[in-house]
């Protein structure tokens, strides 16, 4: 049996491009033989798929998934839009969902969660998958909510096939109510955070490193009028309560009925019902949110390729 030394495996890992783990696991199975270990991945398909793996990943479909008072959401991205319609993507997607409302696990746990019973990883998955439609992919994020009694409520956005689309969100709702009093409150719910994008859920949950990089700014521009210190503090706090507003749920305007408060909604349907209703947590994916895009310049790019 060969020494599989470290050399050895970054040289398999420079031709390929495949990771640490598996270029030693090919050196292993081909006794050190370098070009047997380049064929062994590109076997399994993992030598294609790190090939794609530097390719910018910023297109692809946001999955959300619920069960027995518990939803999940993921992300899982793709170079082009085109994929999002490719119906195994779009299988892939949805089991992934699934999968993830089932535990709660963070992203890497639920790469090495078993794929459907096929013997296979959802990141073994994935990685056949990369190299079935030839597209670098990535499983980028999942998040999940339970409440022991309540209702997990689901919305995604420009969706694209049931539970798929650009953008997903869950709401948790805590509550002894019905779920016919907690399932339309909670998908409107879901869709005023889709519409109104809110950072927070309560004024308890603003950290307070956030609160006082808001307050200092406000006080910069109330200070910059000239009025006195007493009436800057009392300009800040009204402004405050414009960032509360604008960022935190309960605070802000209901986009169903463009009035009411959130709370103040939630509270009313709470009274109806003759028991208490508490949301309980929020979350809301967006394709593509936080990923850095290359500009292209596409003039520049036909001159390259016409060696100008």
């Amino acid at each position: 049996m060969a020494e599989i030394t470290a050399a050895l495996v970054k040289e398999l890992r420079d031709k390929t491009g495949a990771g640490m783990m598996d270029c030693k696991r090919a050196l292993g199975d081909t006794d050190g033989d370098v070009e047997a270990a380049v064929d062994w991945l590109r076997k399994k398909g993992l030598a294609a798929a790190a090939k794609k793996a530097g390719r910018v990943a910023a297109e692809g479909l946001i999955g959300v998934a619920t069960a027995n008072q518990a939803g999940a959401v993921v992300e899982v991205n793709s170079e082009t839009d085109f994929v999002a319609r490719n119906e195994l993507f779009q299988d892939f997607v949805r089991r992934v969902a699934q999968l993830a409302v089932a535990a709660e696990r963070d992203v890497e746990a639920l790469k090495g969660a078993s794929f459907a019973g096929n013997g296979k990883t959802v990141e073994g998955e994935l990685t056949d998958l990369i190299g079935r439609i030839g597209e670098n992919m990535v499983l980028r994020r999942v998040a999940r909510l339970a409440v022991g009694q309540g209702y997990v409520a689901s919305y995604v956005h420009n969706a694209v096939s049931p539970g798929l689309g650009k953008i997903g969100v869950l709401v948790a709702l805590e509550s002894a109510a019905g779920e016919d009093v907690l399932a339309p409150l909670g998908r409107q719910l879901a869709m005023h955070v889709a519409a109104a994008n809110p950072q927070y859920l309560d004024q308890a949950s603003v950290p307070a490193a956030a609160l006082d990089r808001e307050r200092a700014v406000l006080r910069e521009q109330a200070g910059a009028t000239g009025k006195s210190s007493d009436i800057v503090e009392k300009m800040v706090e009204g402004r405050l309560r414009k960032f509360y507003e604008e960022a935190v749920l309960l605070d802000q305007v209901y986009v169903i009925d463009g009035e009411n408060r959130v709370g103040k909604v939630v509270e009313a349907v709470a009274k109806s019902a003759g028991m208490p209703i508490r949301i309980a947590a929020f979350v809301r994916f967006s394709l593509g949110e936080g990923i850095d895009k290359p500009t292209t310049d596409l003039a520049a790019e036909v001159a390259a390729q016409l060696g100008h």
